[in-house]
């Protein structure tokens, strides 16, 4: 039994962004942001070797890894498309030692930025991430490889490859059309748009406001707090069956 007045130490959570061209990293007590360059021969091995060297004065109690990938029981599902190879079904809680939680980025990105209610996240960078967080449950989703016209997904017209190839003024039409599509088939209560090329977006479309980078960490910190974050249904009874 604690002491009267002894109140029980907080548990340090590490938040580990990882991206095609920088993995960042952040922990929840000093709120200090380091980072180094990844690229396309990072391995899961190498990065979990380099945050390790990266934190080394650091100390944390859990670690949250937000992959740029699907994920299912905390492991990659498929490689990344810029970086190395080794990252399917690799084991971070063994290589880190310590409790982890890998969940897709934009789902991290997404709890960061969420107020309650149907959230709809789609994070514009170099593809199209999207995760959804109905009342405190988490949907991670693969929208982006949807196909949308022709032969192309969601991801090809408004990813950086369709930037680059549309424009900036064609661009922010297509993404203000695919915004529309989603909320009329997903009905959220609000649309946040989140990564880089966000910030290119003149006027809004409707029900959205724009997201922050920075909200992966407070995502990845929240996703160990059990108050603010529930487990999907879905997730749930696979993991159920699983066992």
């Amino acid at each position: 039994m604690r002491k009267p007045g002894k109140q029980r130490r907080r548990q340090t959570v590490l938040a580990v962004d990882v991206g095609g061209s920088h993995v960042k990293v952040m922990d929840s007590h000093g709120l200090t942001k380091r980072e180094f360059v990844s690229g396309p021969h990072l391995s899961a091995r190498e990065m979990v070797k380099q945050v390790k060297r990266l934190t080394a004065d650091w100390s944390y109690d859990v670690i949250s890894v937000g992959y740029p990938g699907p994920v299912i029981h905390n492991r990659p599902l498929a490689e990344p498309h810029n970086l190395g190879h080794g990252w399917i079904g690799f084991d971070f809680e063994k290589a880190f030692g310590h409790p982890t939680r890998v969940v897709n980025d934009a789902l991290m990105q997404a709890l960061g930025s969420y107020e309650g209610g149907r959230m709809l996240f789609l994070g514009l960078g170099t593809g199209l991430g999207s995760a959804m967080i109905v009342d405190g449950i988490l949907e991670p989703m693969e929208l982006g490889h949807l196909p949308y016209r022709k032969d192309r997904t969601f991801e090809d017209e408004v990813g950086e490859a369709g930037l680059e190839r549309s424009g900036k003024k064609k661009w922010r039409r297509k993404v203000a059309d695919v915004v529309k599509h989603f909320v009329a088939a997903l009905e959220p209560d609000y649309v946040v748009l989140g990564g880089g090329n966000a910030l290119k977006l003149g006027r809004l479309p409707r029900k959205a406001r724009l997201g922050d980078n920075a909200n992966a960490f407070k995502g990845g910190f929240k996703l160990w707090d059990t108050r603010t974050v529930k487990t999907s249904r879905t997730t749930a009874k696979a993991s159920r069956r699983k066992d």
